[in-house]
C-alpha cells in the first residue's frame, strides 16, 4: 500500500516514463494506450507504471467524482478484448487533501508485446507512442527471455516452408490488423517472418516457426505435433461398447479445424429440426445447443497440453456427449475456484483464437455455457477433474425434442409416417459424418452458408466453378477472405502487378462474382457469389 507522500512524489516527477496523468474520466482510448505502454515496459524498469485520473499534466490534483461505476469502467479495460494479452493491473480510489483521484497500477508484462486495438504502445520518456520495428524487436527479445509456454517455444525441426503463408496473409492478418496497419507494414517492407514473430508465430532467433505458428498454419500439422487433432466418434448406445456408427479426425491446422468444427457442431451435432406444436406452427428444437457445445470444444482446444500425443476425444452417445482433453487445470485455476478463476497454458493460442473470434477471454464462457444448457433442459455440463492429467466434460442430451415429438404424435400433429419421411430426407448422420441434405454450400438451419464438408477425404475449402485464369480465382479467394482488401494489399499478397489485379476484378464483375454496378460499398467488396 503506497503512502500519500509516495503517491505525491510520483505525481510531481514530471519527467518520469512510469507515470501518466489526466483529468479525463471518459477517454478510454487514452487509458488503454497508457496501460498498454506501461505493460510493455520498453525501458525494462521491471517496475509498475501508474495512470492517475484527476491530476493535470503539471502534477496538480484536481480531483474527480470517484464512483463505483467509474472504477468498474476503468477496470473493464483489462478484459474488454482490446488489450491483448491481458495485463496485470489494479484500480483503486485514493483520497487526497485536494480531492479524490483514481490510481491504476500496471505491472510489466512477462510476454510482450502487448497491443491495444492492434497497435503496440510504448513509453518514450514522459509521453507515449507507437512502437517502431526496433522497439518491437526489443520487446520480442524480452518475450523470448521469459518464454515458458509450449506454444510460444520454437518448433526447431520446422521451417518457413512448412507454413501455409497464404492462410496467414489472407485469413489471419486481416482479422488481427486494420487495413491501415497492413498498408504500413507493406510500405515499411516488413517480411512475413517479422509479421508472424510479432504475434508469437515465429522465432527470429532460431529462424523457425513456434509451436503456435505450426498449430495455426502448418501444412502438415501432425508431422510436427502428433497429438494436435480432434477424434470424433459416434457410438450406438450409452457406452463405448456400442457399435461405432461414424468417426472422423479433425487433423488440419487450427485455422481450418476451428471453422470445420464450427460448421460440424451447428449442422450435425446440434440436430436442429422443426417439430409441430400446433396445427399451424412448428418450433425449432435442438439436442445440444450450438453455442454451448462449440464453446466447450473451443475451450478444450485452447487449454489442452500439446506435449501429449493423444487427441482431444469428442465422443457422442445416445444420451450425451463427452469431451476429454489432455492437461488438467493450469496455473491459478483449481477445483475450488473453477470456473471463476482462469489461467492460460497456451498464451499465444488463446490470443490467436480470440483474434479469430472463437473465444472471448472474458472468463465468462463456462458460465454462459451452463446458462444455455439449462435453458435447453440439458442440465449443467459436468466437469470431472479426477483424471489428474486430463479433464472430462459431459453434456447431456436435451429431452425437449423427444418430448415435443411425442406430444405432436399424441395430438395428431405428426404421424409415424411423417417421422419416417423426415428421416429419409436426412435427419440422421451419414457414415462420413455429414448430415444428409446438408450438402456443401447449402444453407443450414441458421441461414449460414456451410463451406466445409466433414468427411475422411480432405475437401477444398472453396467450391468455385471454372475461372478464366488462376489469378482471377486467387483474387476472388483473397477478396472472399478479406472483404475490405485494397488493391495494394492484393498486389502484395498475390505477388502480381496492380494492372493484373484490375483485369482480374474486371473479369469477376463480368462473371458477376462482384457487383458490376456497386463493386464496393463503404470500403467493402460486394460479392454476388
Amino acid at each position: 500500500m503506497m503512502t500519500i507522500d509516495e503517491i505525491r512524489a510520483l505525481l510531481n516527477d514530471l519527467e518520469s516514463d512510469r507515470v501518466e496523468r489526466t483529468i479525463s474520466t471518459t477517454n478510454t482510448d487514452k487509458f488503454g494506450q497508457a496501460i498498454c505502454a506501461f505493460a510493455n515496459d520498453l525501458p525494462d524498469h521491471r517496475m509498475p507504471g501508474y495512470l492517475f485520473l484527476g491530476v493535470d499534466d503539471d502534477g496538480n490534483v484536481k480531483g474527480v467524482n470517484v464512483t463505483d461505476e467509474l472504477l468498474k469502467n476503468v477496470a473493464a479495460i483489462r478484459t474488454d478484448g482490446n488489450i491483448q494479452p491481458q495485463p496485470s493491473m489494479t484500480v483503486e480510489k485514493v483520497p487526497m487533501p485536494e480531492g479524490d483521484i483514481v490510481m491504476v497500477r500496471v505491472e510489466s508484462a512477462i510476454f510482450p508485446p502487448v497491443r491495444y486495438k492492434g497497435r503496440i504502445w510504448i513509453r518514450i520518456g514522459p509521453r507515449k507512442g507507437v512502437a517502431n520495428e526496433d522497439d518491437e524487436r526489443i520487446l520480442m527479445e524480452k518475450r523470448r527471455v521469459n518464454v515458458t509456454s509450449v506454444d510460444s517455444s520454437p518448433c526447431l525441426n520446422a521451417t518457413i516452408n512448412d507454413i501455409d503463408l497464404q492462410k496467414f496473409k489472407h485469413y489471419y492478418l486481416p482479422k488481427a490488423l486494420t487495413d491501415d496497419e497492413i498498408e504500413e507494414d507493406r510500405k515499411e517492407g516488413r517480411t512475413v517472418k517479422e509479421q508472424m514473430a510479432s504475434f508469437g508465430f515465429y522465432d527470429t532467433k532460431y529462424d523457425c516457426p513456434t509451436n503456435a505458428g505450426m498449430l495455426f498454419f502448418a501444412k502438415n500439422l501432425r508431422q510436427f505435433i502428433p497429438g494436435a487433432y480432434i477424434q470424433y466418434v459416434r457410438f450406438a448406445g450409452k457406452d463405448r461398447a456400442g457399435e461405432i456408427m461414424t468417426e472422423h479426425e479433425f487433423k488440419s491446422n487450427l485455422c481450418t479445424t476451428l471453422q470445420e468444427l464450427d460448421t460440424f457442431v451447428e449442422t450435425t451435432i446440434a440436430n436442429r429440426r422443426p417439430i409441430p406444436v400446433s396445427s399451424t406452427r412448428e418450433d425449432p428444437f435442438v439436442d445440444y445447443p450450438y453455442w454451448a457445445t462449440r464453446e466447450l470444444l473451443m475451450n478444450a482446444i485452447c487449454h489442452r497440453d500439446y506435449t501429449s500425443n493423444g487427441p482431444i476425444q469428442f465422443y457422442q452417445y445416445d444420451d450425451r456427449i463427452e469431451m476429454m482433453n489432455h492437461g488438467g487445470l493450469y496455473g491459478r485455476a483449481n477445483e475450488q475456484n473453477f470456473p471463476k478463476v482462469n489461467d492460460y497454458r497456451n498464451i499465444v493460442v488463446a490470443e490467436a483464437m480470440k483474434v479469430l473470434g472463437f473465444v472471448n477471454r472474458h472468463s465468462r464462457g463456462v458460465l454462459r455455457v451452463q446458462k444455455d444448457l439449462k435453458a435447453n433442459e440439458n442440465g449443467e455440463a459436468v466437469y470431472d477433474f479426477s483424471y489428474q492429467t486430463a479433464v472430462m466434460v459431459t453434456e447431456m442430451k436435451s429431452p425437449r425434442g423427444e418430448r415435443a415429438t411425442a406430444e405432436a404424435i399424441a395430438n395428431g400433429f405428426l404421424t409415424e409416417a411423417d417421422l419416417q419421411k423426415r428421416s429419409e430426407k436426412g435427419s440422421s448422420i451419414t457414415e462420413n459424418g455429414q448430415k444428409n441434405g446438408q450438402k456443401n454450400g447449402q444453407k443450414n438451419g441458421h441461414g449460414k452458408r456451410s463451406d466445409v464438408t466433414i468427411s475422411d477425404e480432405e475437401q477444398p475449402k472453396f467450391k468455385i466453378p471454372e475461372f478464366p485464369s488462376k489469378i482471377v480465382e486467387d483474387v476472388y479467394k483473397a477478396i472472399k477472405l478479406n472483404r475490405k482488401a485494397k488493391y495494394s494489399w492484393l498486389q502484395d499478397n498475390l505477388g502480381v502487378s496492380e494492372a493484373t489485379i484490375k483485369r482480374a476484378i474486371a473479369d469477376l464483375k463480368e462473371l458477376r462474382y462482384i457487383d458490376p454496378e456497386h463493386s464496393k460499398v463503404k470500403g467493402e467488396w460486394q460479392l454476388l457469389k
